[in-house]
């Protein structure tokens, strides 16, 4: 079970729907960065390929961090944090805080949940967790990547969060807040398949050999161990998820089409472009939002015995 031994912790489903989202803010706030980071260098070959011959604005994670602090202030890094926070609130409470209750679901109440049956509830509560949280993932993005737009050089997009969701429903229609959703559900099914199946397998794992207890660093090396595998297998589809949501209106006719045009323009190293700070950002957040996590859960249990 994600979250502790029965016999310890007993957190209803809604304990850990707070907790997961909750935790995910706290994730966010020290992450962000990088996560912005990741964005305006995955973007980049986009640029690159619209502007021909013009050199490369952003090298690597760090320098990539310091040209944005050094041409548009230190704040550029958190630009879409409001954004990404309310993601959080409605993304990673459903596909994490529900995780348990659908693997128990699959498993009809079994605690010996087979890995096929893990796999299936990380899949649906990723797939949930995009109906919830599309539009903050797209005004995110949108936030993330607005310094550098390919047809217009530096330039601000959206004025606020407020005016990002306005201006997107209203030049785009609604269905341009839920734009990418397509391949966010296929991102998703596979980030919360690999986080979560991967932290639960290690977690049970480490606790069975007995090799440390169920506290801080076991939830660290499960933790670890779910971002290398997330960022692995989701690298790919992260790529085509975010150029398609940052795209102007026509430029890609779908999520296939943006993925053609990036393997036939820029070959298939494209897919892993921004791996670095996908990793350190992926790696980072599940750190700190599964170890954040736990504790939350237990601090809200205690809290809640009389």
């Amino acid at each position: 079970m994600v979250g502790g031994r029965t016999a310890d912790l007993a957190p209803t489903a809604a304990v850990k729907i707070f907790s997961a989202g909750t935790a995910g803010c706290v994730a966010d706030l020290l992450t962000f960065p990088l996560d912005t980071a990741k964005v305006r260098l995955q973007v980049q070959g986009e640029s690159k390929s619209l502007l021909k011959g013009q050199r490369a604005k952003y090298r690597g994670v760090f320098g990539t961090i310091f040209t944005m602090v050094k041409t548009e202030g230190p704040r550029s890094l958190y630009c879409g944090l409001v954004a990404g926070l309310q993601r959080q609130m409605s993304f990673a409470s459903v596909r994490i805080g529900m995780y348990d209750t659908m693997k128990q679901l699959y498993s009809q109440g079994s605690e010996n949940a087979g890995i096929g049956t893990r796999l299936l509830a990380g899949c649906t509560t990723g797939a949930m967790a995009v109906a919830f949280a599309q539009p903050t993932d797209v005004v995110k993005v949108r936030f993330q990547a607005q310094g550098w737009l390919p047809e217009n050089g530096c330039v601000k997009r959206y004025s606020s969060t407020i005016d990002a969701y306005k201006t997107i429903a209203r030049d785009e229609g609604f269905k341009g807040l839920w734009k990418g959703s397509l391949p966010n559900i296929a991102r998703n099914a596979i980030v919360n398949c690999s986080e979560l199946v991967t932290y639960d397998i290690i977690k049970e794992l480490i606790l069975h050999h007995n090799l440390l207890t169920d506290n801080m660093p076991c939830h660290f090396t499960a933790a670890f161990a779910a971002g290398f595998c997330a960022t692995i297998v989701a690298s790919p589809v992260d790529v085509v998820k975010t150029r398609f949501m940052n795209s102007v209106p026509g430029q890609y006719s779908g999520a296939v089409n943006c993925a053609l045009t990036m393997l036939i323009k820029e070959g298939p190293t494209a897919f892993y472009k921004g791996f670095m700070p996908s990793f350190l950002r992926l790696g980072s957040w599940n750190i700190v939002m599964f170890v954040s996590y736990e504790q939350i859960k237990r601090v809200v249990v205690r809290f809640q015995q009389p």
